[in-house]
């Protein structure tokens, strides 16, 4: 009898991932694809958890959350867990993002060609210096802060990233919010505050340096 690949996605899309989990399913999608570009047709738990040094039992718990079930002694069908993980992950579709500062970390983000490949499409770039004001990104031309509405709007701007110095930081996501944004990366090591309904991710790569450096000072 052939096997069937039923995926449900995620019916209940309100289910709430812990932070951790989230973090893994977004390795698994990275590993799963790459298994995918090789052919390999079937993954265990057990190969999945030796490649991202974790325990077979951990990777079957984090792939409870997703609507997709391995079969016994055959694993998870590469092909249906990619798409499963892609779904849960929003990757199954394009994102509209708007960059707000184009500085050093600005322009590397617009010029990093990754973004474009896992569906994140930047269709705008705002500064407040009026001498980046018409520079040209690839094929993106920097816009003034007061466009952020005009972009958002013709843009059908998802995501807002923020990278502009810290103490402009809140002042930039209050302007996102107000023009209809309701997913916010911020890029800066300040806090920011965003009104219910508003997604706030961040990602703070200083902290993170820290937290890596504490660790080798233990070794």
């Amino acid at each position: 009898m052939a096997i069937v690949d039923t995926v449900k996605f995620m019916t209940n899309p309100a289910r709430v991932v812990p932070s951790p989990v989230l973090k893994r399913l977004t390795d698994y999608y990275t590993t799963v694809q790459g298994l995918t570009a090789e052919g390999v047709e079937w993954v265990s738990s057990s190969r999945l958890a030796d490649v991202l040094g974790l325990t077979s039992s951990t990777v079957r718990q984090d792939l409870s959350h997703l609507d997709f079930a391995g079969v016994s002694k055959r694993g998870y069908r590469t092909s249906g867990l990619e798409k499963a993980l892609a779904c849960a992950l929003g990757a199954d579709r394009i994102w509209n993002m708007l960059v707000v500062g184009a500085g050093n970390l600005g322009r590397a983000l617009v010029l990093h060609p990754e973004f474009r490949r896992r569906g994140f499409m930047i269709r705008a770039v705002c500064d407040s210096d009026v001498f980046k004001t018409g520079l040209k990104l690839r094929t993106l031309e920097v816009q003034r802060m007061n466009q952020i509405p005009q972009a958002v709007k013709e843009h059908a701007i998802d995501i807002g990233v923020i990278a502009v110095p810290e103490d402009a930081a809140q002042g930039v996501a209050d302007l996102l919010v107000e023009a209809g944004v309701k997913g916010l990366l911020n890029l800066t090591p300040t806090h920011i505050t965003a009104p219910e309904g508003v997604a706030v991710t961040d990602a703070r790569i200083l902290a993170s340096l820290q937290e890596l450096t504490h660790t080798l000072m233990g070794k």
